[in-house]
C-alpha cells in the first residue's frame, strides 16, 4: 500500500485522495482560484475541507505557460501568511507549498506547511533539494520540459511517455540517494507537452506505476481540456471531472484540482465501482 509520511501523520493511499488548489497570486490562469484576502482566503478553505480535500495546495505564484518569476521576497508574503491562517483556524489541515524556491519552501514547512510541491525537479534553485532533506517532509517531483516561459514553444518528444517516465524515473533514484523516500509523482500535463501529448499520457498512465510512487494528476481546467471542447476554462468543470475519472480508472492517487467537492464525488463512484470490480 502506497503512503507519505506528513510530520508524522501516515497518509495512505488505499482510496486516492484531493488536493484543493488556492492560489495566493493576483495573475493565476483560473479566476477562481485566486485568494488574496484573509476572509475569502478562510472561507475557500473550509469550503475545501468540508467537501473533503485531504491536501491544500498554496501558492505564491502563476506558473501558468508564460509567467514571468517573481522575487523570493514577494512570494514569501503571499504564501507565508495564508499558511498561518489556515493553520491557525484548521490546524489539522495538510498544506502543500507549491513553490520552486529552497527559502521559500523552508518557511512554509516552518509555518506549517507538510509538503513541497515543486514544478522544476529542482532544476530553478539548486538549495531545493538540500532543503527538503532536511526538513523531512514529502515533495512532489513533476516533469517539465523547458522552464515555464518556453515550455510551450513546441515541445518535442520521440515517445512523450517513455521520455518522461525516464526523467522521473532517473529524478527519483537521485532523490532516494539524498534521503528523500516519501516522493509524489507529477507527469506534469501541460508543462512542455502539447494537448496530443497529454492526452498519450493520460491513455498510458498506469505506465508511471511502475516507480511505486503516488501518483498525482492536475488536469483541473487546463487548456487539454477547455481547447479540445472548444471552451474556456471557466466553462471546463465537467471535462475536468470526465478525465479525472479517466485518470481514477488508470491508477491517480491524487486528484489536484480546483473544484473539490466534483473530485471528491468522482472519488467516492470510482471507488464504489472499483469494489465490485
Amino acid at each position: 500500500m502506497l503512503t507519505i509520511n506528513c510530520k508524522g501523520q501516515l497518509i495512505s493511499f488505499e482510496v486516492p485522495r484531493v488536493m484543493g488548489i488556492i492560489n495566493a497570486t493576483p495573475d493565476s490562469f483560473y479566476s477562481e482560484s485566486r485568494h488574496t484576502i484573509e476572509k475569502e482566503l478562510l472561507q475557500t478553505a473550509e469550503k475545501m475541507l468540508k467537501d473533503g480535500a485531504s491536501f491544500i495546495d498554496i501558492g505564491g505564484q502563476s506558473t501558468r505557460p508564460g509567467s514571468e518569476r517573481i522575487p523570493v521576497d514577494v512570494e514569501l508574503k503571499r504564501v507565508i501568511p495564508a499558511i498561518e491562517t489556515i493553520i491557525k483556524n484548521f490546524p489539522q489541515a495538510i498544506i502543500s507549498i507549491d513553490t520552486y524556491y529552497a527559502k521559500v519552501a523552508e518557511y512554509a514547512v516552518n509555518a506549517g506547511a507538510a509538503i513541497v510541491n515543486d514544478v522544476s525537479a529542482g532544476s530553478i534553485d539548486e538549495n531545493l533539494i538540500s532543503t527538503v532533506v532536511k526538513l523531512k517532509v514529502p515533495y512532489i517531483l513533476m516533469h517539465m520540459q523547458g522552464d515555464l516561459q518556453t515550455m510551450q514553444k513546441s515541445p518535442s518528444y520521440k515517445n512523450v511517455v517513455l521520455e518522461v517516465f525516464d526523467a522521473l524515473n532517473f529524478k527519483l533514484n537521485a532523490l532516494h540517494k539524498q534521503g528523500i523516500k516519501d516522493v509524489i509523482i507529477d507527469p506534469g500535463f501541460g508543462f512542455g507537452k502539447t494537448t496530443q501529448h497529454n492526452f498519450q499520457l493520460l491513455a498510458q498512465l498506469d505506465f508511471f506505476q511502475q516507480l511505486n510512487k503516488p501518483l498525482l494528476i492536475g488536469l483541473s481546467r487546463k487548456g487539454m481540456i477547455y481547447k479540445t471542447l472548444g471552451t474556456t476554462a471557466d466553462e471546463a468543470l465537467n471535462g475536468t471531472t470526465a478525465l479525472n475519472t479517466f485518470a481514477l480508472m488508470n491508477g491517480a492517487n491524487i486528484l489536484r484540482v480546483h473544484d473539490v467537492k466534483e473530485a471528491v464525488e468522482a472519488v467516492t463512484l470510482f471507488t464504489a465501482v472499483k469494489k465490485e470490480m
